[in-house]
């Protein structure tokens, strides 16, 4: 049960973050981009339940239902997006529930299976989830943001939350401090003399750090507590 829990979930991540691209996301309260975002989903949900027809409809279907109610009614607000994430999840928890068959589609897989599929999942979670999130939070702080090449907050954000879990998942969490002291320096120039972007840049790096560190700690307690630590050759 724990690796077809663990590929549906990677399923879901895949389809709403990296494969879920800008064209889909600007213009999801139009069909024909709601439909190529589903029709993702549905894909590697069947994949994830190996063919398993029903229970995939089920749980796209659901997700057709939670994105229209986020899209066309949930106001553009943290709360709402955690919200429609929860969701997701509890949906795949539900689907298991009711169908406890499923447990037996990977009998193949080994204990570096679901870690490889851990260690994905939390990636994706880290660094493409982590990013609505922090923009979301810094909405209210837009106006201190300053002058910047165009998505390169972004660009930024999501590579220091990769670097922090590889970091934390490579058992080396004492380099986080270079990170934030290699961020300061390159920064310096530009907070030095204007406390409002000095405030938005603090406030948008703990931030993301925090995210990173939630994550990556929360993947390594998963494995912990499963106990699939790869087998060394």
């Amino acid at each position: 049960m724990l690796t077809t829990a663990l590929a549906l979930f990677l399923a879901h991540l895949l389809a709403d973050y990296p494969l879920q691209n800008s064209w889909i996301i600007k213009n999801k309260k139009q069909s024909l981009a709601m439909a190529c975002h589903i029709a993702v989903v549905f894909l590697l949900t069947f994949l994830a339940l190996r063919g398993n027809l029903l229970p995939a409809l089920t749980i796209t279907s659901a997700h057709l239902i939670i994105d229209l109610i986020k899209t066309h009614y949930a106001p553009d607000k943290l709360w709402a997006y955690l919200t429609d994430q929860a969701a997701h999840v509890a949906t795949i928890a539900l689907v298991l529930i009711a169908w406890p068959e499923l447990g037996t589609l990977w009998p193949e897989a080994t204990a570096t299976t679901n870690y490889i599929l851990v260690l994905t999942s939390g990636l994706i979670l880290s660094v493409w989830a982590g990013g609505p999130a922090i923009g979301y939070l810094m909405e209210k702080f837009e106006d201190a943001r300053g002058d910047s090449l165009p998505e390169a907050g972004r660009t930024i954000g999501m590579l220091e939350r990769a670097l922090v879990f590889l970091m934390i998942i490579s058992g080396q969490p004492g380099s986080i401090g270079f990170l934030i002291a290699a961020k300061s320096i390159f920064r310096f120039d530009t907070t030095a003399d204007n406390r409002k972007v000095a405030e938005y840049v603090i406030i948008g790096t703990l931030a993301s750090f925090g995210w990173a560190l939630l994550v990556s700690y929360g993947a390594l307690s998963l494995i912990t507590i499963t106990g699939i630590t790869p087998a060394t050759p």
